[in-house]
């Protein structure tokens, strides 16, 4: 559309940033008192509040004037990005009562249980039987790498996991492991080799990684079309954009896009909540719904009132690292809940000495939900079925296999 057509010439939200106007691109916040003073007393308070809470986390140097000279000046600059500072996720503690909710395994659930491992163990099935064609056909198998970054107990389990899984459906498994504080550049190095290496269809940084590594310069070496897990950054900007395709959808939202088709659950024009922003579970899955044409509402750490919008949704995917965050009474009857969280909680009842809960308490959920997934036996086995699955399609790719 021409300049100066349509609505966005008049927008502010569409003004050009780099155009200087007062609260538009240079981000200048300027109140008057136009016989409104307590309106105009009101966006300062809240002005105040919003600095208070930026100031702690990022540099001073972001801003031209201090929380304490909002009183006496009418006019606060912000940063001149229109992009909003990135502010960490820390969710309230839970309080007692919270850690006390049953398993999955505790209590008769009045819900429909949604069993990813059976799901899950039908999709890796299929893997095989189609990995054992490919050999058949072209006598090559696909090949996954894996790069792992220091002694993590979740990790090297998540590790261990995949690697036998790749073993189960006969696809070809390298794993390089490098100590925790390891050199940035070997890592670089390792993935260099495994993206010029023909015989490898997928490279798998386990994330977390160090804090000293940098997460994003990592990943961008990454081969596209070898980056099975989905987190490139064109792979990311390909699911956010209309009408494209990502070569690769990250694994654990593709398993929870399963886990809802295959369960016969509705999506298209569904109200949908996701809990949680992260790249790697929340943004992407709150793109995958909005595909299937849900109308998504993201929750963080910062969003007021979580439960009452929660209640709202026929659909809850909850992946805000916070176990049993979510009780019976912030779903709305009938809703389905895909718990993505997985944490160990000290039991010496159990074998290995602890069980493991997720974001959502189960035995409350399960009376008000007319579907939800186990924790453990749920999004878990999914999200390993998916990284087969991403491998296969890599490998099909790369033999014009079909």
């Amino acid at each position: 559309m021409g300049a100066g057509n349509g609505p966005e010439a008049h927008n502010p939200i569409f003004q050009d940033p780099g155009e200087e106007k007062p609260g538009v691109g240079s981000a200048q916040l300027r109140v008057e008192d136009g016989g409104g003073g307590e309106a105009a007393m009101m966006i300062v308070r809240r002005t105040r509040v919003i600095t208070n809470i930026i100031s702690r986390r990022v540099n001073s140097n972001c801003f031209t004037t201090s929380s304490s000279t909002i009183s006496s000046s009418p006019i606060l600059k912000f940063p001149s990005s229109l992009l909003s500072l990135d502010l960490p996720d820390i969710w309230p503690p839970s309080s007692p009562a919270v850690t006390n909710c049953c398993t999955a395994n505790d209590q008769p659930s009045a819900a429909l249980v949604i069993d990813g491992k059976l799901i899950a163990d039908e999709i890796r099935f299929r893997i095989a039987e189609q990995v054992r064609r490919m050999k058949d056909s072209v006598g090559k198998v696909p090949g996954l790498a894996v790069i792992l970054v220091g002694d993590r107990r979740d990790s090297l389990t998540y590790v261990r996991n995949k690697v036998i899984a790749c073993e189960d459906a006969g696809i070809k498994s390298l794993v390089t492991q490098f100590p925790q504080n390891c050199n940035q550049d070997d890592v670089i190095r390792a993935l260099s080799t495994f993206n010029e290496d023909p015989s490898i269809h997928g490279i798998l940084v386990q994330l977390p990684l160090p804090q000293h590594l940098n997460e994003e310069k990592i990943l961008n070496a990454l081969k596209l079309e070898k980056d099975v897990d989905g987190f490139h950054p064109l792979n990311m900007g390909n699911l956010a954009m209309r009408g494209r395709e990502p070569l690769f959808i990250p694994c654990t939202p593709k398993g929870c896009i399963e886990l809802l088709i295959r369960s016969s659950v509705e999506i298209m024009g569904k109200n949908a909540v996701v809990i949680g922003r992260s790249n790697i579970v929340g943004l992407p899955t709150s793109l995958l719904l909005q595909r299937h044409h849900a109308t998504v509402t993201i929750l963080h750490a910062l969003t007021k009132n979580p439960e009452q919008i929660t209640r709202e949704a026929d659909i809850v995917v909850t992946a805000s690292g916070v176990p049993n965050l979510v009780r019976g009474n912030w779903l709305k009857p009938g809703a389905v809940v895909i718990d993505v969280g997985t944490f160990p909680v000290e039991d010496p009842s159990c074998e290995n000495g602890y069980r493991l809960i997720g974001d959502v308490c189960y035995e409350e959920a399960s009376k008000v939900a007319s579907a939800i997934t186990p924790v453990p036996g749920g999004v878990g086995p999914m999200t390993i079925a998916m990284l087969l699955s991403n491998t296969l399609d890599s490998a099909k790719r790369a033999y014009d296999f079909t």
